[in-house]
C-alpha cells in the first residue's frame, strides 16, 4: 500500500527547475523526493542518445528509499565551447522499481517523469558523457580508406623552421599587402623589388636570393619590408596574449623549404633520452616532438598527426606502424608522467577510448530556415570534377564546398547544408543531404562534408550538426588521427584555393584542447600568415597553436594561447556555429519558469549505478559493491559484477574530474579545438 501511495505522490510533483551538471540530483516537494543518479549512456547515434539512470524515491510516510532505474531517449543539443549537452524531446521508455508489479502504476509514473523531465532543463557535461559512453563499432563511424604512408620526414638537431609550399611556388601581386607574394604557402613569404625573397620568422625577417635554399637572417631589411611588418601589426584585430612558454626557446637557426608534404622532427642539440618508469621506453627530452626509443628493438618511434612511424635511426627511413601494433610498453606509460600525452594515440588505453568517443559527439545547431543563407564565389565560370565512386561532382575553382548531384547543387558553409538550382545560388537551407554523400572516399578533397549532418526538419528549423571529422579529426580504428593522409591538388588561376592538409604543421592531439599546430622551436608572432582559408578544412576554421604540453592527465589545466597570427585573427572558440547569426547552437531555455522548489545537490556520493537489466548497485565503505535486493543493500556477486561496476565508477569519476578541471580553467582559457578534444581545457 505504501509503495502505491509512493507512486501516486509523484504524480503531484510539479516543480519546474533548471538543473546543473552535478550528480546525483534531488528533486523535492512536500509530497516526496526523487534522487536521480548520473545517466549512463547506452548508445549515441546522430543527435539521439539512449541512456539509463538509477533512481531512488521516498515520501514523508515512507522515508526508506525505493531504488530502481529508468530508461530515456532524447535529442541532444551540444555546445563544444561550454562542454555541455542539453537533453530535449525526452521520452521515458521504461521505469523499473523492484517489488512494484502493477503496470498501470508503473505507466503513470513513467508518463509523469516524461512530462516533468523537460521542465528540468536536463544537462550533462560532454566530459561525463564521453567518459561513460560505450560505443559499438557501428556507432563509431570509423573512417575508411585513410592513407598512412609517411610523408618526407626531416630530422635536425638545431632550431629549424620548415616552410611548406604547395607545389612549385606561385608568385603574384598581393593587392592587400601591396607586394609580390608566394601565394601557395601559409607562411608570409614575399618578393621585394631588390629581387630577394623575405620570410617572416621569430627573429624578424629571413632573406634569400632563391626560395628553396640560402636563407639567412636579414641584418637590415629594406624599407618596404619594414613597412610591411608595420602594416601587418596594425591589421591584427586582437592583441596576442603573452606566451611565456617560448621565452627560453632558442631562435631559428635555419630554414628548410619543402614543395611536397613533409614533417620536421628536431632536437635542441644531440638527442637526449630519459627512461619512462616501468617500461623499456626512452623518450627524447630536448624536443617538442613525441619521439621514443624502444630499448628492446632499438627502434625509434615518432608520433605525427596521430600516426606512429618507426625507424632504425632518427634520419629514417620511416615506416608506418598501427597504434594497436606498438610495443606493449606504450600502454604502460603512466598517467601524470612527462609523456602521457601520447596515450590518446595508443590503442587500448582509456585516453584513446575517450578521444574516440569525443570525436563521435556532434556540435549541433538549429538552423533558421528563413534567415540562413550563403554565397559562393568562383574563379571564373564554375568548373566541376567527378567525385570518385559516385555520380556526384565537386566544384574545383572555389574555396567553398560545392557538390552537384543531378540537377541540384549543394554547399556546406560553416557546418550548414544549403541547396540551390544553380551553382551560384540563390541558396536555401537544405532539408536533406545529397543521397550519395556517404560514398565520398577519403581520397577526395570534399571528404570532410560527409561529417556534416541533417537530423530533423520542422517548418521553422532544420536541426544540423557536425562531428570533428568536418575539421579533420578522424576515428581510424582504435584511435583518432588528423587528416586523411592524402594530398589534394589545389586550384590555381587568378586565385589560389588550397585544400586540407595532413602534414607540415606538426599537428598533435591534446586531450584538453584537441588538435593544435606546432612549429618546433620557431614560434614567432609573424611566422604564419594565411590569406585564404582551406588548409585545415572549413575556411572559417584554424587550429590553435600548440606549445609543448606536459602532464595531460596528472597536472592542472593548461592555459593555451593562440599566439600565431593566422589570417590576422585569433580564434577563441571551437564551435564554428558561433560565428553565425542564423542558427541556435544550444537552447539556453532562459525563458522557462522556475519555482522555489527544484533540483538540489546534497553532496551525495555519485556511486549508485544500474545495469542494463535495471539492477541497482552502490559502492560500500570498503570499496566493494552491494546490490539492492528486497529493499535492502546486500553484497553483490563480486566475481560476476565487480569488474563491470569498477569500470563504471572509474569512468564516472574520470568524467567528473575532467569536467571540474574544465570549469576551473574556463575563465582564463583561449585557443581552438582543432577538431576533437575538449576545447581549451582542463587538468
Amino acid at each position: 500500500m505504501k509503495k502505491a501511495l509512493l507512486l501516486l505522490s509523484f504524480l503531484t510533483l510539479s516543480a519546474m527547475v533548471r538543473a546543473q551538471d552535478e550528480w546525483p540530483r534531488v528533486l523535492e516537494s512536500p509530497r516526496g523526493k526523487v534522487t536521480i543518479y548520473q545517466p549512463q549512456p547506452e548508445s549515441f547515434s546522430e543527435n539521439k542518445i539512449v541512456a539509463r539512470a538509477a533512481i531512488a524515491v521516498t515520501t514523508p510516510d515512507n522515508p526508506e528509499p525505493i531504488f530502481g532505474a529508468m530508461w530515456i531517449k532524447a535529442t541532444v543539443l551540444t555546445d563544444r565551447d561550454t562542454r555541455m549537452a542539453t537533453l530535449e524531446s525526452i521520452i521515458v521508455n521504461e521505469v523499473k522499481l523492484p517489488g512494484i508489479t502493477d503496470q498501470v502504476k508503473i505507466n503513470k509514473l513513467r508518463n509523469f517523469i516524461e512530462m516533468e523531465i523537460p521542465k528540468w532543463d536536463l544537462e550533462i557535461s560532454l566530459d561525463r558523457l564521453a567518459a561513460s559512453l560505450e560505443l559499438t563499432q557501428q556507432e563509431m563511424r570509423l573512417a575508411e580508406g585513410i592513407k598512412n604512408d609517411p610523408p618526407t620526414i626531416f630530422y635536425t638537431n638545431q632550431p629549424t623552421l620548415l616552410v611548406l609550399i604547395d607545389g612549385e611556388p606561385k608568385i603574384q601581386k598581393d593587392e592587400k599587402l601591396g607586394i609580390e607574394r608566394v601565394m601557395n604557402t601559409p607562411f608570409l613569404l614575399v618578393k621585394n623589388t631588390d629581387g630577394k625573397f623575405y620570410l617572416s620568422g621569430d627573429q624578424g625577417w629571413f632573406e634569400s636570393t632563391a626560395i628553396k635554399e640560402g636563407w639567412k637572417i636579414s641584418s637590415k631589411p629594406p624599407a618596404a619590408i619594414v613597412a610591411l611588418e608595420k602594416k601587418l601589426e596594425t591589421r591584427t584585430e586582437e592583441k596576442k596574449p603573452e606566451d611565456k612558454s617560448t621565452e627560453n626557446k632558442p631562435k631559428t637557426a635555419q630554414v628548410m623549404v619543402s614543395l611536397v608534404p613533409a614533417e620536421l622532427i628536431q632536437s635542441e642539440g644531440d638527442a637526449k633520452l630519459n627512461p619512462i618508469q616501468g617500461t623499456a621506453l626512452l623518450y627524447m627530452t630536448n624536443t617538442d616532438n613525441d619521439i621514443f626509443l624502444d630499448i628492446n628493438s632499438q627502434q625509434y618511434y615518432a608520433l605525427i598527426s596521430g600516426r606512429w612511424y618507426l625507424a632504425p635511426k632518427l634520419v629514417g627511413p620511416w615506416t608506418y606502424v598501427a597504434s594497436d601494433a606498438l610495443p606493449a610498453d606504450f600502454k604502460k606509460i603512466p598517467e601524470g608522467s612527462d609523456k602521457d600525452n601520447v596515450l590518446s594515440s595508443v590503442a587500448g588505453t582509456i585516453a584513446a577510448k575517450e578521444a574516440v568517443t569525443d570525436a563521435m559527439v556532434p556540435q549541433t545547431a538549429k538552423v533558421d530556415r528563413k534567415k540562413a543563407t550563403t554565397s559562393v564565389t568562383y574563379d571564373g565560370t564554375p568548373k566541376f570534377k567527378t567525385i570518385e565512386g559516385t555520380t556526384m561532382e565537386y566544384a574545383v575553382n572555389t574555396s567553398s564546398s560545392v557538390i552537384r548531384e543531378g540537377s541540384l547543387y549543394y554547399v556546406v558553409d560553416n557546418g550548414v547544408w544549403f541547396v540551390g538550382n544553380q551553382p551560384e545560388g540563390p541558396w536555401s537551407v537544405a532539408t536533406e543531404r545529397p543521397s550519395q554523400v556517404e560514398k565520398i572516399p577519403a581520397s577526395e578533397p570534399s571528404y570532410n562534408v560527409k561529417y556534416v549532418y541533417v537530423y530533423n526538419v520542422t517548418p521553422e528549423y532544420v536541426y544540423m550538426g557536425y562531428t570533428p571529422g568536418y575539421m579533420g579529426c578522424y576515428v581510424y580504428g582504435p584511435t583518432v588521427v588528423y587528416g586523411t593522409g592524402y594530398y589534394y591538388a589545389p586550384w590555381y588561376g587568378a586565385y589560389y584555393y588550397p585544400r586540407p592538409v595532413t602534414y607540415g604543421f606538426g599537428m598533435s592531439y591534446n586531450p584538453w584542447t584537441g588538435w593544435g599546430m606546432s612549429y618546433g622551436f620557431s614560434t614567432g608572432g609573424l611566422t604564419v600568415h594565411v590569406g585564404v582559408g582551406g588548409w585545415w578544412g572549413p575556411p572559417v576554421y584554424h587550429p590553435a597553436y600548440r606549445p609543448p604540453y606536459h602532464h595531460y592527465y596528472g597536472g592542472r589545466p593548461v592555459v593555451v594561447h593562440n599566439n600565431v597570427n593566422i589570417n590576422n585573427f585569433n580564434r577563441t572558440n571551437n564551435n564554428i556555429y558561433n560565428g553565425r547569426k542564423d542558427v541556435v547552437s544550444r537552447d539556453k531555455v532562459s525563458n522557462r519558469p522556475t519555482a522555489s522548489t527544484g533540483v538540489k545537490n546534497n553532496r551525495l556520493q555519485n556511486d549508485v549505478h544500474s545495469d542494463r537489466d535495471g539492477n541497482v548497485f552502490k559502492r560500500d565503505d570498503k570499496g566493494g559493491w552491494q546490490q539492492r535486493d528486497n529493499n535492502q543493500w546486500k553484497p553483490s556477486n563480486q566475481n560476476r559484477d565487480a569488474s563491470s561496476l569498477n569500470n563504471m565508477q572509474q569512468s564516472r569519476d574520470r568524467g567528473a574530474m575532467q569536467n571540474n578541471s574544465f570549469r576551473q580553467s574556463t575563465p582564463t582559457r583561449s585557443g581552438g579545438m582543432g577538431g576533437g578534444g575538449r576545447g581549451g581545457r582542463r587538468r
